[in-house]
């Protein structure tokens, strides 16, 4: 599926897709909510899920991996070498 596909979709559709045809790769805190990162083929989707409902507020899907740059800080990397 391709993003501009992806972006047409209607919140279920998104989930089910994500969940079915997304790698989940990452997540992350922020006030509220538990961002999990999904690589979809070519592109990404971020899904803001609320900490307290566990309901997903939105999501956002990008091609930029400049986007990616909040997940890699969180990677220390002392522990990856040992």
């Amino acid at each position: 599926m391709r993003l501009s596909d992806f972006v047409l979709l209607c919140p279920g559709e998104k989930k089910f897709t994500v969940l079915h045809r997304g790698v989940l790769v990452a997540k992350r805190a922020i006030p509220g909510h538990l961002v999990l990162l999904f690589q979809m083929k070519g592109y990404y989707v971020e899904a803001f899920c609320h900490v307290e409902s566990k309901a997903i507020a939105r999501y956002s899907a990008f091609v930029d991996p400049r986007h990616l740059d909040v997940y890699l800080d969180a990677i220390r990397l002392d522990e990856l070498l040992h």
